[in-house]
């Protein structure tokens, strides 16, 4: 029987027990000090054909304290050391906008809306690392059928939690929050986009966006946005936080392409994390790779829609 995720315990809660008598022992393991990583596996995950080509999985070492979330701080290593104590349960998630039924369900609704699966993705940061993760969730889709979209829902909006006691300053972070992404419909709906609530067989840490983010492995790293709390449907092209930040480098579509360069940086090669100095530079490859959603582009300048 898959357990609640509000019944889960926190890792950090456990590992605090195993702090207490590894130092009356005299030794604090690694492990032990890292926060934000939550306990119970869980279960009934199918797996599915997604499996990256068979490529290296990243060490979950890298994959859970190598992270940018902004709203625990700018460095990679702040978000494990700051996000121990962020409180993700209870949790509720409102869906509105142009839709015929507008509904608030909470994170043990939305993970019994379909099965769960483990996939696993490329990701490439627009910083120019990428890394392979074994994610589980189901199709984004799935939980945006709740609503029943009008006609004139053309976009989805997301936007993340925001709060001011557990988090740094949007002026500290220098970006805006709540952090906010969009999507086309379709692609929102493609089945690629997978809502994930756990890695490496374990329910979401929260330094890598708990409870619940999006997983969209075409596009760069920020567009898969951490620890939802409201999903908008709305009929115009919605403003995103990076974009808003500087949009001659973050446009809306943010699709994986080595023809469009950062302005600050060439976006032709990758350089996979985990890896040996030999084995990590690569060719960035178009839409990361996954050429089944080209068809969502067809007749698009993706030089001019980046």
């Amino acid at each position: 029987m898959r357990l609640r995720y509000s019944e889960v315990t926190p890792r950090r809660v456990y590992h605090s027990r195993r702090r207490f008598f590894s130092t009356v022992v005299g030794g604090v393991t690694a492990a032990t000090l890292r926060d934000g990583f939550a306990s119970t596996r869980l279960s009934g995950v199918v797996k599915t054909s997604y499996d990256a080509g068979g490529e290296r999985v990243t060490s979950p070492e890298i994959v859970t304290t190598y992270n940018n979330f902004y709203e625990f701080g700018t460095g990679k290593d702040e978000p494990a050391k700051r996000s121990g104590h962020f409180q993700t349960s209870p949790w509720m998630v409102r869906l509105e906008g142009e839709v015929i039924e507008p509904k608030t369900l909470d994170i043990d609704a939305i993970m019994r809306l379909a099965p769960l699966e483990e996939r696993i993705y490329r990701h490439r940061c627009v910083e120019g690392w990428s890394i392979v993760v074994p994610w589980i969730g189901f199709s984004l889709s799935a939980l945006l059928k709740q609503v029943q979209p009008t006609g004139k829902a053309r976009y989805v909006a997301f936007e993340s939690v925001y709060d001011k006691k557990q988090m740094i300053s949007t002026f500290a972070a220098g970006i805006q929050f709540p952090y906010v992404e969009g999507l086309r419909l379709d692609e929102a709906m493609h089945p690629l986009a997978l809502l994930g609530v756990g890695l490496y067989g374990e329910t979401l840490p929260n330094q890598n966006g708990a409870p619940l983010r999006l997983v969209l492995p075409w596009k760069y790293g920020f567009k898969s946005i951490k620890s939802i709390v409201r999903i908008r449907f709305v009929e115009k092209e919605p403003r995103t936080t990076w974009n808003i930040a500087w949009p001659q480098a973050y446009g809306f579509y943010s699709n994986v392409n080595p023809k469009r360069d950062h302005p600050s940086h060439s976006q032709k090669w990758e350089y996979r994390l985990g890896e040996s100095v030999l084995q990590q530079r690569r060719a960035t490859l178009p839409f990361n790779g996954y050429e089944e959603v080209a068809g969502l582009y067809a007749g698009m300048d993706l030089r001019r829609y980046y």
